[in-house]
Formats: structure tokens, sequence, C-alpha cells
């Protein structure tokens, strides 16, 4: 790896860095969705639910926050199989971190109804949400929000854990990036 490759990977993991404290000490409250990558996880949301329509309402419902997860996780594999490039997989896997704090406010939102949904309305005033409707449909409704600060705590861990991951194998010195 190049002297500059390596700086400009250190400045991105510098920015991460900042980045995973501002995500990780953002409370679970109504002001969730307000980050610059609120929105691109939204696309891959939304499109979770038409991706897994022909499997039922429930896992169509799971299905927009299950692939706005499954997204940057597959362009770790990706990264990682077709390249052999273990930072870029790191990066990609510290946004799937990200995007479980992202999902994180929604499931503990779910009896409250209070995060303004794609409408520009609350679940209150349109009957409730993604996650009010799969935990009703659990029956675990009464642990919305012990398993939203769990996500919001995992979420945060994975981003740690993908960070740690990066700085070593900038430390590792490499000239390049090789498969594992």
């Amino acid at each position: 790896m190049t002297d500059l490759a390596r700086i400009g990977r250190s400045l991105l993991i510098a920015a991460l860095v900042w980045l995973t404290w501002q995500f990780a000490r953002t409370p679970l409250g109504p002001s969730a969705g307000e980050s610059f990558l609120h929105l691109p996880n939204l696309v891959f949301h939304e499109a979770g639910h038409v991706l897994f329509l022909p499997f039922g309402r429930f896992v169509s419902v799971l299905g927009g926050s299950l692939l706005q997860v499954l997204v940057p996780l597959l362009c770790a594999g990706a990264f990682l199989w077709q390249h052999g490039n273990r930072f870029a997989c790191a990066v990609c896997s510290w946004w799937a971190g990200q995007s479980l704090v992202d999902v994180a406010p929604y499931i503990a939102d779910a009896r409250a109804l209070q995060l303004t949904l794609i409408g520009g309305r609350t679940g209150a005033e349109v009957e409730g949400h993604d996650w009010e409707y799969l935990l009703t449909s659990l029956g675990w409704l009464q642990w919305d929000v012990a398993l939203g600060r769990a996500t919001h705590l995992a979420g945060s861990a994975a981003m740690v854990a993908a960070l740690l991951w990066a700085i070593a194998l900038i430390a590792q010195r490499r000239e390049v990036d090789t498969p594992v």
C-alpha cells in the first residue's frame, strides 16, 4: 500500500471514529433519522419491503429493516470475496453497524409511535409502523425500548469492531490487500 493510500485510509478511519462517537451517543428518540446516512439507508429499507413482498406480510414488513442491514453486509462480502479487499470489507461492516443504530430508534418507538415516518406523519397518525406491527405480532411489544437499546448497542459494538479491524489492517503495512 502506498503512503498516499495509507493516509487516505487513515483519514477515512478518523472520520468514521468521529461518526461512531456521534451515532453511539444519539438517544433513541424522535430525532432519529436526522443523520446524513439515514436517507441512503432508507432507500434500501423501502426496497426491502418490496423485495420480500412474495413471502407474506410479516416477512415483507421485516424485510425493510432486514435489507437495510443486509446490503452493507453483502457489499462487505463482495469486497472480500471478489477483490480480497479486507479494508473495504471493514468499512462496509462499519456501515452495517450504523444501519443497526439507524433501525434502533424505530424499534424502540413501537409503542410510542412518535417517530416521523416517510410521509411526514408519525406512527400514531397513520395507525402504527413496521416495528409496532412486528413486535405486536410476536407478542413482544412491551420489550420495544429494550430491543431498541439492544439493537443500538449491537450496532455501536459492530462499528467499533469494524474500526478496530480497519486500524489493524492499516497498521499491518501490507503492500496490497490480499485474499484471506
